[in-house]
């Protein structure tokens, strides 16, 4: 009984050493680009979307998975019902407790944004 399961234990030790990492280059992993615009974010070149509204319970893991983990920012200069502000490369979003709100890439903006970079 112990044997199997110690070769049970070394397959899947095996299985994970095989699996490669995302790589952390800005660049997508699936070819993807979010791209901002008015209403939110396009997802190209597909035709599905991120829009102003959608949970961060959505939003937040669906870029992290596609460009990594995301640096949070501080709140400084942001309304009061902003609640979380994170950035992907150059991309920052900003969220109620309940909806993706805004985003801020370079000099553009769109929907609620914070006022300054902390």
């Amino acid at each position: 009984m112990r044997a199997a399961s110690v070769a049970v234990v070394c397959i899947a030790m095996m299985l994970t050493a095989c699996v490669q990492p995302a790589a952390k280059t800005g660049q997508s992993r699936q070819g993807v680009e979010f791209a901002p615009d008015a209403n939110g974010l396009a997802v190209l070149p597909s035709a599905q979307r991120v829009d102003f509204g959608r949970s961060p319970k959505g939003v937040i893991p669906a870029l992290t998975r596609e460009l990594g983990k995301p640096k949070v920012l501080g709140l400084t200069g942001c309304p009061p019902t902003i609640t979380r502000r994170m950035q992907w490369n150059d991309l920052e979003l900003t969220f109620t407790q309940e909806r993706f709100v805004g985003w801020t890439q370079g000099a553009a903006t769109a929907g609620t944004t914070c006022n300054s970079i902390s």
